[in-house]
């Protein structure tokens, strides 16, 4: 199944966000409460709806960027909090992006595209990082047995994929995750 731009925005556009909370995760939420420097540059990855990029919005962080292939998602984020700054939301695909970030917020990205290409994401993730950049988030600790997202993995597969361009501060099981993922996710820090 090739998981293409048209593929996304219909699942936007019928409503298909099953992965959609609709705030900004408690783990997330939680690390993003305890950074000080708000022009730090945070770059958000398939960022569909992007409730943390809201909430860090909301608390005066200026230098967020969103970044996302499907442009019906980055219209209801718009449609949502239109007082963010449009040069910060950003149509396109994560492989073809240039930048360079302090930190990157890792949620419901990995797990949406094709296991094939985790190497070359754990490979951008380091290029679009800056030196001690961090990439922060969750990845699912559990192997879904499908064709379609979400994939799952394993914290012995990411220790193995990650490891050789990161340093892995922490990558345990999150201990306020919501009710519906509580024992089946890993908080990442991992840092470049």
């Amino acid at each position: 199944m090739e998981l293409t731009k048209d593929f996304w925005n219909n699942r936007y556009k019928n409503k298909e966000t099953g992965w959609d909370i609709g705030y900004a995760s408690t783990p997330l939420k939680n690390y993003i409460d305890q950074l000080e420097n708000k022009e730090i540059r945070i770059l958000i990855p398939g960022c569909g709806n992007a409730y943390e990029a809201e909430y860090l919005h909301l608390k005066g962080f200026n230098n967020v960027f969103l970044l996302d292939i499907a442009p019906m998602a980055l219209q209801q984020f718009s449609e949502r909090v239109p007082d963010f700054p449009k040069k910060h939301i950003i149509q396109e695909n994560f492989f073809e992006h240039q930048g360079s970030y302090k930190l990157i917020l890792e949620q419901t990205f990995f797990c949406a595209i094709n296991p094939e290409l985790r190497d070359k994401y754990v490979h951008k993730m380091h290029q679009l990082l800056i030196r001690k950049g961090k990439l922060v988030g969750l990845l699912f600790d559990e192997e879904f047995e499908n064709d379609h997202p979400p994939f799952g993995g394993t914290k012995e597969e990411y220790i193995k994929l990650f490891s050789p361009l990161f340093r892995i501060q922490k990558m345990e099981i999150a201990n306020n995750s919501i009710e519906a993922r509580k024992g089946r996710e890993l908080f990442i820090q991992l840092i470049r």
